[in-house]
C-alpha cells in the first residue's frame, strides 16, 4: 500500500483563514469551527502567525501537514531608499544604550553641556530625547534611549533608527541583562556598536574583566583581535570623551553615510505629545530631503502643515537637512511613535494621502493577525478568568507605548485578562472616568497630572486614579492589583497520625477518642481525616489533647492520650480507625 504523502505548506508571515483551510482541503466554516473550540471568534479574512496555525493543525489531528516557514525580505526603517548620484554626506545618527544607571544620559549631558539626570524620575530617562553637537567641525546626531527594561519598546525602535550604537558599560559593574538586551537590538538593527566603558574612575573599576564579559556576549575588542572599537571613559570627570566623539566620527567616515537633499522631505517621528496653547508637539529625525516651515507632511494617518520649527536646545530653525532632529507644530492629530512621515505638495494631497492611511490601518485592525501567544492564552483562561481593566494616559506617546507593552509582558499565570480599556496622551480628564466608571477599571497616569475636578468626580464616582513618575513603581502596582485577582491557595501539610484504641462519645457534630500516636504529632487547631480501611470518613477539627486526663499542648509520637474533636457530620468512629492529622493554610497568591 502506498505511502501517504506529506503536505507541505509555505507561510510567509502569517495566512488568512481562507488561506488555511484551502491549503488543509477544509471548509472555512469547518476552520472557523475549530479556532472557535479554542477561544477566537475569527473571519474569513483574519490572519494567523506561524505558530498559531501549527497549533491549529495539531488540534486537528492532521498528521500528515507539515508547516514551512517562507523565508521573505522584510524592510524596516533602518534601510534607505536608492541614493542618487548627487546624494551628499550626512551626520552620523547615535543611538546611546546600556543597562540602568550606567551612565548614559550623563555621558550626553557632558558632551552637550546639559544638567538632566536630577530631573529625570529615578535617575532614568523616561523617552527619547534626541540632540546634535559638532565636533572637529562634523555634526553627530545623538537620540538618549531608556534604560529601563520596561522600555524594550522605544528602545528597539530607537535602534531601527541608528546609524551607530553606543553602548554604555559601567566598569565597575560590567555586562548585565539590558547590556544585552542593547546588543541584540544593535545587532538586529545592522548598526555599528561602540563601545563605552564607563565609570573608569569608579573604586571597582575593571576595564579587562568588562572586556572579557562583552566578549562572551558577542563583541571582540579591537585590542584582541576583534572588530569592535572600546573606549575607557569618565563621562562625570570628561575624561576621553573627545576620544570617544573620534570614534564615532571615524566609524561614520568608514560607512560613507549620504543622503539626497534635493528630494520630498522624509524621516520618522520620534517623540510626539499635546501642548496647551501650541496643539500637537512632534519631534522629527529628517532622513532625507529639506524639512521646512510652511510644508506639508503626512505621518500615518495624520497630517500638517508645519507651523514652527525648533532644534533640540529651542531655538527657530528654518530648515532642517537629513539626520538632523527637530521639533515641529503644525499636525492635525499626534502621529505615532515610529512612523514614517513624507513631504507632499498641498494640503488635499495630504489629507486624501492620510485618509487612505487610516483607512489601511483600520483594515488592518479589523483583520488583525492572531498570534500564537493570543491563542494559547484563549485556550489556557478558563471562562471564569479574572479581569484587570486599565486606562493608561501618558505624557507622550512613546511613554503611553511602553507602559502598554510592559503591561502586557507581566505573566499573570494564565488567570487574569489584562484589558486595556483606552489609551491616549495628555493629563486624566472627565472622559476618562466616564469611560472607567462601573466596571473596576483603574486609571494609570504616567508623568501626567490629574486636575482637582477630576480627582474629585473620580472620588465620587469610585474610580482608581493612580499616577506614577517612574514606569517601573507603575508596574509593581499593576501587579500587586492583579496579584489581588489572584485565588488563594490552600496549603496542607501532614502532621501525625493516630490508630484509634477507644471511643467515649459520639454525638452528631462532636467526637471524644483516645488512641496512640503511630507518627508525627497532634495539636489543637489541627485538622484530621478518618479512615478506615483506605476509605475516607469524614474530617474532624481538635478542640482539646489531653495525656493521662490532664489537658496538655500535643501528643507526639509512640504517646497515648484523648481527643475531642467537632465534626461538621456525624462520624461512626470505631476502634481501629486510623485519624490522620494536617495542617491547612490558605496563602495569598502573587504574580
Amino acid at each position: 500500500m502506498a505511502e501517504t504523502q506529506e503536505k507541505v505548506i509555505q507561510i510567509a508571515g502569517s495566512i488568512t483563514v481562507d488561506e488555511l483551510a484551502g491549503a488543509l482541503g477544509l471548509s472555512v466554516t469547518a476552520l472557523i469551527g475549530e479556532l472557535f473550540k479554542n477561544g477566537i471568534v475569527a473571519t474569513i479574512n483574519q490572519r494567523l502567525d506561524y505558530e498559531t496555525a501549527s497549533i491549529i493543525i495539531d488540534e486537528l489531528g492532521m498528521k500528515d501537514v507539515r508547516l514551512e516557514r517562507k523565508n521573505t525580505s522584510t524592510q524596516t526603517s533602518n534601510e534607505h531608499r536608492e541614493l542618487s548620484e548627487k546624494a551628499v554626506p550626512r551626520p552620523p545618527v547615535v543611538a546611546v544604550m546600556g543597562h540602568v544607571d550606567h551612565g548614559k544620559t550623563t555621558l550626553l549631558d557632558t558632551l552637550l553641556g546639559k544638567k538632566t539626570v536630577e530631573s529625570e524620575a529615578g535617575g532614568i530617562t523616561q523617552h527619547i530625547s534626541a540632540y546634535q553637537l559638532k565636533h572637529n567641525d562634523k555634526l553627530i546626531t545623538f537620540l538618549d534611549t531608556p534604560g529601563h527594561e520596561a522600555f524594550a519598546a522605544i528602545r528597539q525602535h530607537g535602534a531601527l533608527l541608528t546609524d551607530i550604537v553606543v553602548i554604555v558599560v559601567a566598569a565597575d559593574d560590567g555586562v548585565k541583562p539590558q547590556t544585552i538586551e542593547a546588543i541584540k537590538f544593535a545587532q538586529s538593527a545592522n548598526a555599528k556598536i561602540i563601545v563605552a566603558i564607563n565609570k573608569i574612575d569608579r573604586e571597582g573599576a575593571d576595564i579587562p574583566r568588562t572586556m572579557a564579559d562583552l566578549a562572551q556576549n558577542g563583541l571582540q575588542p579591537e585590542e584582541w583581535g576583534g572588530d569592535v572599537v572600546m573606549v575607557p571613559v569618565s563621562a562625570k570627570k570628561n575624561e576621553n570623551l573627545d576620544k570617544l566623539l573620534d570614534m564615532i566620527l571615524l566609524t561614520a567616515d568608514l560607512e560613507e553615510l549620504k543622503a539626497d537633499e534635493d528630494i520630498p522631505s522624509e524621516g520618522l517621528v520620534i517623540e510626539s505629545h499635546m501642548e496647551v496653547g501650541k496643539g500637537s508637539v512632534v519631534n522629527l529625525l529628517v532622513t532625507g530631503g529639506e524639512l521646512k516651515v510652511g510644508e506639508y507632511v503626512v505621518a500615518g494617518s495624520t497630517y500638517g502643515k508645519v507651523r514652527t520649527m525648533l532644534d533640540f536646545r529651542g531655538k527657530p530653525k528654518g530648515k532642517a537637512t537629513p539626520s538632523t532632529p527637530v521639533i515641529v507644530t503644525g499636525f492635525k492629530d499626534l502621529p505615532n511613535f515610529g512612523d514614517r512621515f513624507i513631504e507632499v505638495a498641498d494640503e488635499k494631497t495630504a489629507r486624501k494621502m492620510a485618509l487612505l492611511n487610516a483607512q489601511s490601518e483600520a483594515d488592518a485592525s479589523a483583520s488583525a493577525n492572531v498570534t500564537s501567544s493570543d491563542l494559547l492564552r484563549m485556550m489556557n483562561v478558563a471562562d471564569n478568568s479574572k479581569v484587570f481593566n486599565v486606562i493608561i494616559k501618558g505624557d507622550v506617546l512613546g511613554s503611553v507605548t511602553s507602559v502598554v507593552d510592559s503591561l502586557k509582558l507581566i505573566d499573570t499565570k494564565g488567570e487574569i485578562t489584562l484589558n486595556i480599556v483606552a489609551t491616549g496622551v495628555g493629563d486624566i480628564t472627565e472622559n476618562d472616568v466616564y469611560m472607567a466608571a462601573g466596571d473596576n477599571t483603574v486609571i494609570y497616569g504616567f508623568n501626567v497630572t490629574v486636575p482637582v475636578n477630576i480627582a474629585k468626580m473620580a472620588a465620587r464616582d469610585g474610580v482608581a486614579i493612580r499616577t506614577f513618575k517612574v514606569i517601573y513603581e507603575l508596574l509593581d502596582d499593576a501587579k500587586a492589583s492583579m496579584s489581588e485577582l489572584l485565588d488563594a491557595e490552600v496549603v496542607e501539610e501532614d502532621m501525625g497520625e493516630m490508630k484509634v484504641m477507644g471511643v467515649f462519645r459520639v454525638e452528631k457534630t462532636a467526637l471524644i477518642a483516645g488512641g496512640e500516636m503511630l507518627k508525627g504529632k497532634v495539636s489543637v487547631g489541627m485538622r484530621g481525616r478518618v479512615i478506615r480501611n483506605k476509605k475516607y470518613l469524614g474530617e474532624v477539627e481538635i478542640e482539646s489533647v489531653q495525656k493521662e486526663k490532664i489537658d496538655v499542648k500535643e501528643l507526639i509520637e509512640k504517646e497515648v492520650g484523648g481527643l475531642s474533636m467537632k465534626t461538621d457530620k456525624k462520624i461512626q468512629l470505631e476502634v481501629g480507625d486510623r485519624i490522620k492529622f494536617f495542617t491547612r493554610e490558605v496563602k495569598k497568591r502573587t504574580l
